[in-house]
């Protein structure tokens, strides 16, 4: 492919790169993440069809319900954010509060699950009870990692619109690995809770 030639300088012309190396880098990141996410559904759905019965007897149940209610503060999350974006893109300033309030529903999701896990290790759901165990703590642990670490990422975007550095390349960075948080746990909600 030829690249078209500087008139001033009679060299090839710097083109301007279809997406931002951030944007680009998170967007493999993510794709990453998803084949991980992958690997884990496929163990768990393997085993899980060994069961005649699932769970299997003896085991506390998964508080379904409130963990339901718990997804929809997720998921409003992320439309949030993309309302944020959308102010951002209009009068940065204004972006501010709507980059807050996902931050702050995330902390919410986190900390919920961090209350459920408490009631379930003391009901005796632990990583050593079986697969039932075992899978809901590495598949719901392993989502809450990427849950907290994209909490430091809002909370890095909204500290930038603080001072007035947020950019269009860091705000969308944020905002593609705050949306496959929340895409994933509709689907690891599904699979592991129902």
């Amino acid at each position: 492919m030829n690249r078209p030639i500087s008139p001033a300088t009679g060299s090839p012309a710097r083109t301007t790169p279809l997406l931002p190396n951030p944007v680009m880098a998170m967007l493999i990141f993510v794709v990453v993440e998803v084949m991980m996410f992958a690997g884990f559904i496929s163990a768990f759905v393997i085993s899980k069809a060994q069961f005649n019965v699932w769970p299997p007897p003896g085991q506390p149940r998964l508080p379904v319900e409130a963990t339901a209610v718990n997804t929809l503060v997720l998921l409003a999350s992320g439309i949030l954010l993309f309302v944020a974006g959308r102010k951002f893109a209009k009068d940065p300033k204004s972006a501010r509060l709507w980059l807050l309030i996902p931050l702050v529903m995330g902390i919410c999701f986190v900390g919920f699950q961090g209350i459920e896990w408490f009631r379930l290790l003391s009901a005796g759901l632990t990583m050593y009870s079986g697969s039932y165990g075992s899978f809901f703590y590495m598949i719901v642990g392993m989502h809450a990692l990427h849950a907290w670490a994209a909490i430091k990422v809002l909370l890095y975007l909204y500290v930038l619109a603080l001072r007035g550095k947020l950019t269009t390349n860091a705000l969308w960075t944020g905002q593609i690995f705050w949306y496959f948080v929340v895409g994933i746990w509709p689907i690891l909600y599904i699979l592991v809770y129902l």
